[in-house]
């Protein structure tokens, strides 16, 4: 099946190569708005902070690790992850498109934003779903109660494991949240225990997605309180961003409280909805993605993609990278599970996807030409900046030019490149006119 172009594949020559290293990092913090330093928001402390080592890195690492499946029943998925700016990569994920014994028409996907060290996102990654089986709650003849009530005590289950191996084998202090869907035959389950979150498009709209917990929401707060915490700066104790997760046990000391009862909860919210023929696709992410952008925009956005590209992995790093040019500094992961009644890829979509890069390579070319006619050297940065602030029709909805990065670059290097070879020969020509 034909899909639109992919300009990233184009060979990028040395100098120009180069150049786009050196202007990367500021189309970054350009896309975000002026943003600080990697780093700087966490600098309300100088002091104290300036022996400390940033959790940012100095360029971000932009390798991507992709992987797809599907199950019988036509489900298929694909999942992308990268570090990014983020000193350490901090994200795992689980995704298992058929379940075994009488669960094969099952499935199950989830998403771990590891904080602070990566052992309870990985631990959970591996694990989490056989403390739910163990449950006994889900079964072929789903009780939907009985499944979300075994979904529950499966979270609250493999934290209270997760303490005492912690205790023993002397764990880093790390947490994680946790967001995942259940997929029967019948119903999805949308689990969610922190700021990680997943999200139902049905017939072209977001139909359900999970609420972040946060520490400032009226009923975590009131629980952090009751439990002899604070919120302050948004954060439990001043400290920790989310108000659930997984691990953190250092919020988890009280032991005359029940687990539920704790500075940080390990008990997610888990809702039922019946499948529809009219579902499209399930978005499951990390806060990395939400931070740079809206539900409705990534619903819009990924559902003008798969009508262009039958590839869905290229579509998860489609999304990682409009993400990251959006100004995200966090690992992003992402996983998209298609139904059979998910956008295909139309005729008329690529029709209007080549038009719309024929118009950016145009646009390109005239930037470049009239930077040229000034005796200004062509600047990546300054192409990309007079595009983002021009009105052009057609654009990825949700994306919007910054999503047409690799096409701005792709137009750049060719219509750089032709400028370069020319300058000799124009210098060769002044020279014979001069004589």
């Amino acid at each position: 099946m034909k899909t639109a172009r992919r300009a990233s594949n184009v060979e990028v020559p040395s100098f120009l190569r180069q150049l786009v290293k050196e202007t990367e990092k500021m189309v970054t913090f350009f896309f975000k708005g002026g943003a600080r330093e990697p780093g700087s928001e966490e600098d309300d402390n100088l002091d104290e902070d300036d022996t400390m080592p940033s959790p940012y890195l100095d360029r971000p690492i932009l390798e991507k690790h992709v992987s797809e499946g599907e199950s019988q029943s036509g489900m298929n998925y694909a999942v992308a992850s990268m570090q990014g700016w983020r000193a350490q990569m901090e994200d795992a994920h689980t995704c298992m498109p058929q379940l075994r014994g009488e669960l094969t028409d099952w499935g199950y996907f989830a998403v771990f934003d590891g904080h602070a060290g990566t052992t309870v996102a990985q631990y959970c990654s591996r694990n989490l779903l056989e403390h739910i089986l163990a449950t006994g709650g889900v079964k072929a003849n789903e009780d939907p109660e009985q499944v979300k009530e075994g979904i529950r005590e499966g979270f609250l289950d493999i934290d209270r494991h997760m303490h005492k191996l912690a205790r023993q084998d002397n764990w880093d202090r790390s947490g994680s949240t946790a967001a995942a869907v259940m997929i029967s035959p019948n119903y999805i389950y949308f689990v969610n225990c922190g700021d990680s979150r997943t999200l139902l498009c049905r017939n072209g709209q977001v139909i359900f997605y999970t609420e972040d917990h946060k520490p400032f929401n009226p009923r975590e707060k009131e629980r952090i309180q009751n439990a002899g915490g604070s919120v302050t700066l948004q954060r439990v104790n001043g400290s920790l961003a989310v108000s659930r997760a997984l691990g953190d046990f250092d919020f988890k000391e009280v032991d005359w409280r029940p687990q539920t009862e704790q500075l940080v909860s390990p008990e997610p919210e888990v809702y039922e909805l019946e499948r529809a023929p009219e579902d499209e696709f399930l978005i499951l992410a990390c806060d990395g993605v939400w931070d740079a952008i809206g539900n409705e925009e990534l619903c819009a956005f990924v559902r003008s993609r798969l009508q262009v590209c039958d590839d869905l992995r290229e579509i998860c790093t489609q999304v990682i990278d409009l993400c990251l040019y959006k100004g995200s500094l966090d690992n992003m992961s992402i996983i998209i599970i298609c139904f059979p009644g998910a956008p295909q890829v139309s005729q008329d979509a690529l029709q209007q996807e080549a038009e719309l890069e024929q118009q950016i390579d145009m646009k390109v070319e005239e930037i470049i030409q009239m930077m040229r006619s000034r005796d200004e050297d062509p600047d990546l940065l300054y192409v990309i900046k007079f595009l983002a602030a021009e009105e052009m029709p057609g654009l990825p909805p949700g994306g919007g030019i910054t999503s047409k990065r690799d096409c701005i670059i792709s137009s750049y290097q060719k219509h750089a490149m032709t400028l370069r070879s020319q300058e000799p020969m124009d210098i060769e020509g002044s020279e014979e006119d001069s004589n």
